[in-house]
């Protein structure tokens, strides 16, 4: 077994075994690229099921030269994987990478906006232009139901609950979520829907996606990055942003406001409790509040 066999045995393991998603499945494939390519470059030709832990702690050694510890990290998280799956497959008797630890990195806490930034975001939005209510649509609903931009893009006109106040979004390894829907994002999505998105050209294959770009084609991740983009440079936010960021405000916002940490576990569609706990130590205030409130020694 060469290296590039391997690579696309495994990823045809993510694809049909896991259910990743098509970026979930080229950020694991790049990490082992990430080693075929070091391999190349020192002309070192070593089979995946035979290279030994010497080997591949010399490639940490030197990727730890060229990118910061996180990358290190989850490089070495992505290796692990490719060779637990030789493991599971029965090609290797041991995961070389058991023994080599990954750089110790703190908890990066995600970035939030206030609610006052997220209104001036939304009001900068140019309605005159044809897009406006689709980019309005947008913004509510990344804030109004958390999703990450990958279920933005990939969320179909037959998602749509309206009566019953849900969207069915499709999250990581394809599992679907009903998360609830505000009033007013319905109103929103309803108005771009019914007025704007009647008038285009719609490609098929694309009539059931909700959210459309002016050929009538589904938008891209990049497109929802540059939306994001320039309104907040139209609006002076002196923050890096992403639509990610719309998320974690959606989560913050919902914890500062009394929210149960599980129902927000539920709606961001995380598997895991501790996942969601980020948001309690981004929140402090809240922490001290609730201290003060209910400690009887307070």
């Amino acid at each position: 077994m060469n290296w590039t066999q391997a690579i696309n045995d495994y990823q045809n393991y993510l694809k049909i075994e896991r259910g990743l998603s098509k970026n979930s499945i080229a950020n694991y494939s790049l990490d082992v690229e990430k080693l075929k390519l070091f391999l190349e470059t020192n002309a070192i030709k070593v089979a995946p099921i035979n290279i030994d832990k010497d080997l591949l702690q010399q490639f940490v050694y030197t990727i730890a030269k060229e990118v910061n510890p996180r990358s290190q990290a989850r490089i070495i998280s992505g290796l692990k994987s490719f060779f637990n799956y030789l493991l599971f497959e029965g090609y290797r008797n041991d995961n070389p990478l058991e023994l080599i630890e990954a750089p110790k990195i703190g908890r990066k806490l995600p970035d939030t906006l206030s609610e006052q930034e997220i209104n001036a975001l939304i009001a900068a939005i140019d309605l005159s232009k044809p897009e406006g209510e689709r980019n309005r649509a947008i913004l509510e609903t990344l804030y109004g139901c958390g999703l990450r931009v990958s279920e933005l893009v990939e969320l179909k006109i037959s998602d749509l609950f309206f009566e019953e106040d849900f969207i069915k979004v499709t999250g990581k390894g394809n599992k679907q979520r009903f998360v609830p829907i505000s009033d007013l994002n319905k109103k929103y999505i309803t108005r771009y829907k019914n007025q704007l998105r009647v008038l285009l050209k719609i490609q098929k294959g694309h009539e059931d996606v909700l959210f459309l770009n002016r050929r009538g084609k589904k938008l891209t991740r990049a497109m929802i990055f540059t939306i994001i983009k320039q309104l907040a440079e139209k609006i002076e936010l002196n923050k890096t942003i992403s639509p990610h960021t719309f998320r974690h405000s959606f989560a913050t916002h919902l914890l500062q406001n009394g929210a149960d940490l599980r129902a927000i576990q539920q709606m961001l569609g995380h598997e895991s409790i501790t996942t969601t706990e980020v948001y309690m130590h981004v929140d402090r205030t809240h922490l001290a509040e609730v201290l003060t409130k209910y400690h009887p020694r307070s």
